[in-house]
């Protein structure tokens, strides 16, 4: 389904028809240059100057009917009296921007008259616009600038990239294998709730209605899988053909391809698993949903549905930018240091690294089944985030928590998992503290894809409490 934003341009109808016209004619060169933008993931529509309560009305119903608009950018560009918009805006339900800016970036000091004050005053008239946003308490992101400045683009940007994450929530669905891991309390929370405030839906299936995708997928597919491992990653000798575990690996392959007809089928995007119900899987999944999350899928580990929602926005508001984004648990420390060495059973994605992953097998003490194939490798150095999403009883509340990933100083040629390495910032005291404090969850999505900015437009578009740590 196509994306794109809206922009709209405040103006009033007692300046006349050829004032409108210029202000018309600045409005699409600005939407013009900002669909332009390479930044910006989606396109930039101009919706026109609206001069009346009526038309501003009219716009925002009609934003809030077309699944196309993922949010709407308003600018004053001549004084545009703000009970004009108490209307609309109080009936808008889409991500809403607003842009402080002019069409000159500077001043024609010889030339300033009062036709050119009248034109130009953006200044006064989004001042007037604020105001009223303000008394509706509406949610909004605001940036002032010019619309050419890069920083102004980038922050347009990074607004972009989180409304396209509200809109997936909007839609998507969740399949969750199996319930809650046992005794297991950060991991539960309230889906009616979730799908009210978020939009998410998330249901259960049994196990049995996925082992039986697996049971199905043809041969001639699971041989496909094969093939695209071998070529994919450094397969380790008993995994390749004519080697002892083969059929292990024929076994992850057939996980795979019957997730992706379980997951494509029903039109999910995110889903969860937990060792402690995988009725007749021959093995824990682990190939099968690294895989997946890097072809954008969420996920979250032993029934976790809250983190798959949110791993899934990422993924969605993360397209097409450099780095990688992935489910995530912070697992055990060096203390001495001040790091925090992340890491999973089996499920972290690859999109965190840039080496060729090794496809290994290992013996798993949990879940009771058969060894399991997973892809090994380590997180690429540099600055990252820790985000996650927690329900508190009466709100939910997302935490963020800007890392450095660095580099091992050793080799774990006894940890066969993908891995990565962090310092929490400040530092792994204060920000371990905080975690806690705030109540965070073990369960994490870590990205060093979308920056603290892309959240905390996130947070408030979804008008969840935010807590930076």
């Amino acid at each position: 389904m196509p994306e794109e934003l809206w922009l709209a341009t405040g103006a009033q109808e007692l300046y006349g028809d050829e004032v409108l016209r210029t202000v018309a004619d600045h409005a699409r060169q600005v939407a013009a240059s900002l669909d332009a933008a390479p930044e910006i993931p989606l396109p930039v529509r101009d919706r026109g100057v609206v001069a009346s309560p009526e038309a501003i009305r009219r716009l925002c119903l009609e934003a809030n009917a077309d699944d196309d608009c993922a949010g709407l950018v308003i600018w004053a560009h001549t004084f545009s009296p703000a009970k004009m918009w108490i209307a609309g805006l109080s009936e808008l339900r889409k991500p809403l921007l607003h842009l402080h800016t002019q069409f000159n970036r500077e001043l024609p000091w010889a030339e300033i008259d009062m036709a050119f004050m009248n034109l130009n005053q953006s200044a006064h008239g989004d001042r007037e616009l604020g105001h009223v946003q303000t008394r509706l308490g509406l949610r909004r992101k605001t940036v002032a600038g010019h619309w050419s400045d890069p920083a102004v683009v980038g922050r347009i940007a990074a607004w972009a990239r989180a409304a396209r994450g509200w809109r997936e929530l909007q839609r998507l669905r969740v399949a969750r294998f199996g319930d809650n891991m046992r005794e297991v309390a950060v991991t539960e929370g309230d889906k009616v709730e979730a799908q009210i405030r978020l939009g998410v839906s998330v249901n259960g299936y049994g196990i049995d209605e996925l082992v039986a995708l697996v049971r199905e997928a043809p041969d001639a597919h699971v041989d496909e899988l094969c093939r695209a491992y071998e070529d994919e990653y450094e397969l380790v000798p008993a995994l390749r053909e004519g080697g002892e575990r083969r059929e292990s690996l024929r076994d992850a392959a057939r996980i795979e391809a019957g997730l992706r007809a379980f997951l494509d089928g029903g039109g999910f995007k995110a889903f969860t698993d937990t060792f402690q119900d995988l009725g007749g899987l021959p093995q824990l999944p682990g190939i099968a949903v690294q895989r997946l999350m890097a072809d954008g899928y969420g996920f979250g580990a032993e029934g976790d549905w809250k983190t798959a929602a949110l791993l899934r926005a990422a993924k969605v508001m993360a397209a097409g930018l450099p780095g990688g984004t992935s489910f995530m648990e912070d697992y055990t420390y060096d203390l001495a240091e001040g790091l925090v060495l992340g890491a999973h059973m089996l499920e972290v994605c690859p999109s965190l690294s840039d080496e060729r992953a090794s496809c290994e097998i290992h013996p798993l003490s949990i879940g009771g089944r058969d060894d399991p194939v997973r892809l090994v490798f380590t997180a690429r150095p540099g600055p990252a985030v820790n985000v996650a999403l927690v329900d508190l009883g009466d709100r939910f509340r997302l935490l963020l928590n800007e890392v450095d990933v660095v580099p091992l100083p050793q080799p774990l040629p006894k940890l066969p998992v993908a891995r990565a390495l962090w310092r929490p910032r400040p530092d792994l005291a204060t920000a371990a503290e905080a975690w806690l404090d705030a109540g965070g969850p073990h369960h994490t999505v870590l990205t060093d894809q979308l920056p603290r900015e892309v959240w905390e437009d996130f947070a408030r578009i979804a008008g969840v409490e935010l807590a930076l740590l």
